[in-house]
């Protein structure tokens, strides 16, 4: 104990019936005499108070931090000189947590060589006892899986890359404008309505088609233009084959003298690579406010090979994807001349191609995380 602190000198004062003050000053001294039977008193050095510290953990165990090593010291020298040998407590007041760097400096080589040897001790024993069976092979550990929609956006962004098209992306959060304006969709349009759209703001969407990245790349960049934009839609729909989110990807050529001939030969050679070979394709007229013309293109169903099943409808076909020629209002709204430049647009969601790929019924099941289901692929 420091004596020389005003505070621990007022409780040894208090405890013989003196008296002293915060600022040191005595106003009744105590019974003297007393406290030269009672009290035994001896100073410390530092350097004795870490030999002191180093000297019981190797005898007990036992990690002192620097008060309680000086009262153990104090203790140690009253039984030298005095050769009492009655039971004796020392008491801390503190933790070693207090003094982490300096314990650290003398203890750390110590403890973790009596952790190391408890480990070691520990391992004997259980081998000894049978506890650990060293002839039972070890657990392997299981390779993961790359989900089967995101093996499709790369096949499908592989494809498209030995095209010559380049993979841009933009924001999930899109403003109207983007969104529809630009489009050539107009303020009546029932995909602008509630019950189809996500809004944020009266201005504001998450995203119905990755569209608008074609339209900003218009805005910054002149013909020609490559692209292919793959992200995240989202759409107020949700049953067996349909979620409120989902994953499209869409693709733009714009160039000089690019012709409706040109959107068949590419996406024919497309879906040949992505179904293979013998895939058999129908582009079928239909209508879409920033194409014209448009086409729907089908395949010949993979589930049945066009005999007609649940699947298909018994139709035989499955409709594959959306494409067309840009409209010449796009153009005007990015500021290209449609006299100048055309282009084709197409569209189509990875997770249905990814279902008829792989053959999946549901497309709830690629939203499960069922370890069963993604180990397939």
């Amino acid at each position: 104990m420091n004596v020389g602190h005003p505070s621990n000198l007022a409780r040894f004062f208090e405890l013989y019936s003196g008296t002293v003050d915060r600022t040191g000053v005595v106003h009744c001294y105590p019974d003297l005499d007393e406290m030269r039977q009672r009290i035994y008193s001896v100073s410390v050095s530092d350097e004795e108070t870490r030999r002191t510290i180093r000297s019981v953990y190797d005898r007990y165990r036992v990690v002192l931090e620097q008060h309680g090593a000086v009262g153990w010291a104090g203790l140690e020298s009253y039984w030298r000189e005095t050769g009492d040998t009655r039971l004796a407590i020392c008491l801390e007041t503190a933790h070693p947590a207090k003094f982490p760097d300096e314990i650290k400096n003398l203890l750390e080589k110590k403890i973790d060589e009596a952790l190391q040897g408890l480990n070691k001790g520990r391992k004997e024993q259980e081998l000894a006892g049978g506890a650990i069976d060293v002839t039972v092979p070890g657990r392997s550990t299981r390779p993961g899986r790359i989900h089967p929609v995101t093996q499709v956006l790369t096949e499908i962004c592989d494809i498209f890359a030995s095209f010559g098209f380049s993979v841009v992306e933009g924001p999930e959060v899109e403003l109207d404008y983007y969104n529809f304006e630009a489009l050539n969709i107009p303020p009546d349009h029932p995909a602008r309505d509630m019950q189809d759209t996500f809004y944020i703001e009266e201005k504001t969407v998450l995203r119905t088609h990755t569209s608008p990245v074609q339209v900003r790349v218009m805005e910054k960049v002149r013909p020609p233009v490559r692209i292919l934009s793959p992200g995240r839609v989202y759409r107020r729909d949700s049953d067996v084959s349909h979620t409120p989110m989902f994953h499209q990807i869409e693709g733009l050529l714009v160039d000089r003298m690019v012709s409706f001939a040109d959107l068949k030969g590419t996406l024919t050679a497309f879906l040949k690579k992505v179904f293979g070979d013998d895939t058999t394709l129908r582009f079928r007229p239909s209508f879409f406010p920033f194409t014209e013309p448009s086409a729907e293109v089908d395949i010949r169903c993979v589930m049945c090979a066009g005999r007609g099943c649940r699947v298909c409808g018994n139709s035989g076909w499955l409709e594959i994807l959306g494409s067309g020629m840009v409209d010449p209002a796009v153009f005007e709204n990015v500021g290209y001349d449609p006299e100048v430049y055309s282009g084709f647009a197409f569209g189509l969601g990875l997770e249905r191609i990814a279902m008829l790929k792989y053959g999946i019924s549901d497309i709830r099941l690629l939203f499960e995380n069922d370890i069963r289901f993604l180990r397939q692929f």
